[in-house]
């Protein structure tokens, strides 16, 4: 029972900060629209900096800009419920850091002394890598595939009119999931720990991972081979980065077997 009510204080508490935050967000409209309708807009970040990078190769280079996008909202009370959920999304993705913090509060207790030690500085790793993913997401992807969504023509549709709310839905799915996937290497730092997890057995099975690395890419992104890729390379990355980790969590065990 003690523990079921140290459990409840920290949902409580990491509840708290989601709903702060959302409040923040919710009586923030103009600054937090501007960002989250950034990707849409001709001149935001990524599609300037893509633009300078080609002139330096090419000398009328063709610019990724997305087509003029109208959004509507068809729907009475759209507007309001939909900017009400994107609050709570933005809330739970700003208290990630401050969620994890709880939930490591709660387990580490139940470690031995060496456990916890080993896992110095999980709670920064975990939210750096949450965060790192999100960007990557809104700054990479979404741009990518804003551009292709809209620009995809058909020959009865002038303009694209999308949604509020699936426009939000859309961004998302570009952002939140890969932030949870760039948790790549962590998950593989415990799995290793325990002992399911080898380096050998994901060197083995590299060929296999880079088949799902890029079903999930296909998953996260709209269907254009250049957002997979976009998505899947960084993935890539991040496994090569595991099996590092993964060695380095066995050999460590290794070694302290032998002494």
């Amino acid at each position: 029972m003690e523990h079921l009510e140290e459990l409840r204080w920290h949902l409580v508490r990491s509840l708290t900060a989601v709903v702060l935050i959302a409040i923040i967000v919710f009586a923030s409209k103009p600054v937090v629209l501007a960002i989250v309708f950034g990707p849409t807009r001709p001149n935001f970040i990524t599609y300037e900096i893509l633009c300078n990078v080609l002139k330096q190769f090419m000398d009328n280079p063709t610019c990724l800009r997305p087509t003029n996008i109208t959004f509507i909202t068809p729907n009475f009370g759209e507007k309001f419920i939909t900017y009400l959920k994107l609050s709570i999304i933005l809330g739970i993705v700003a208290s990630f850091p401050y969620i994890f913090w709880e939930f490591w509060r709660f387990i580490s207790p139940g470690l031995y002394d060496k456990e916890r030690k080993a896992a110095k500085g999980v709670v920064f790793i975990c939210s750096f890598l949450f965060i790192l993913g999100v960007l990557f997401g809104y700054f990479v992807l979404s741009p990518f595939a804003v551009t292709f969504l809209t620009g995809f023509e058909i020959e009865d549709i002038k303009e694209a009119t999308p949604s509020f709310s699936s426009y939000i839905n859309y961004l998302t799915m570009f952002t939140v999931p890969l932030g949870l996937v760039f948790e790549m290497p962590v998950l593989v730092y415990f799995l290793s720990k325990i002992g399911l997890l080898t380096p050998e057995f994901m060197r083995t099975y590299r060929r296999h991972a880079i088949v799902v690395i890029l079903i999930l890419a296909a998953v996260i992104t709209p269907p254009d081979v250049v957002t997979q890729f976009l998505v899947g390379i960084p993935l890539f990355i991040l496994y090569e980065i595991s099996i590092f980790v993964s060695k380095r969590v066995v050999d460590k065990a290794a070694k302290e077997e032998n002494d």
